[in-house]
């Protein structure tokens, strides 16, 4: 059994709705359980991530980088840091802001890093970007061009329930897909 863990912080909804997508995804590999855990639940059970094959993290980017709740449990793993847990288990990550930019690339990067200094494996998106074409439409998966995790948008003013939009969504839980079939090679 290989087993992923998603865990995120979600200030507004939208990040949990990519979260729900990343483990949809990551569900669909055969011989995968998921455990979902938003940011302050995971630093109440370390165990579920000890256990993980594959930790994939989440975080809604707020002025250009991961928020301060997310932070706080990044802060919190430095004992397991310090051990190195979770070396060489697989990592990944997602990101949502309102802007299309957003300075989301900057959020990716902070979660490889942490993931790096953990000794984690990190698996980006292997997805063409999409919509960047006069024939490309905001339908496309990888709409926003990420390849080091999946990338989100979702308008300040509308609800979880209605953003991201489905091709965000199908972009993260292809991310999830393909982390849990990475990792069911590396660690089955």
């Amino acid at each position: 059994m290989t087993k992923v863990a998603v865990v995120y912080h979600s200030g507004y909804g939208h990040t949990e709705a990519q979260a729900k997508a990343v483990a949809r995804g990551a569900e669909k590999v055969s011989g995968t359980e998921v455990v979902l855990l938003n940011a302050e639940d995971a630093q109440k059970n370390w165990d579920a991530l000890n256990t993980a094959d594959a930790i994939i993290f989440g975080s809604p980017t707020y002025m250009g980088s991961a928020s301060a709740q997310f932070k706080a449990f990044m802060d919190a793993s430095s004992s397991i840091w310090y051990g190195r847990g979770w070396k060489d288990k697989v990592a990944a990550g997602f990101t949502t802001s309102a802007s299309q930019s957003g300075d989301k690339l900057n959020t990716i990067v902070q979660l490889t890093i942490f993931a790096a200094q953990h000794g984690m494996i990190w698996v980006g998106n292997d997805l063409l970007p999409g919509n960047n074409s006069s024939t490309g439409s905001v339908n496309d998966l990888n709409r926003l061009g990420g390849f080091l995790g999946a990338l989100a948008q979702a308008n300040n003013d509308q609800a979880a329930d209605v953003a991201p939009i489905n091709s965000d969504l199908l972009t993260a839980e292809h991310l999830g897909e393909r982390v849990a079939t990475i990792t069911k090679k590396i660690h089955g």
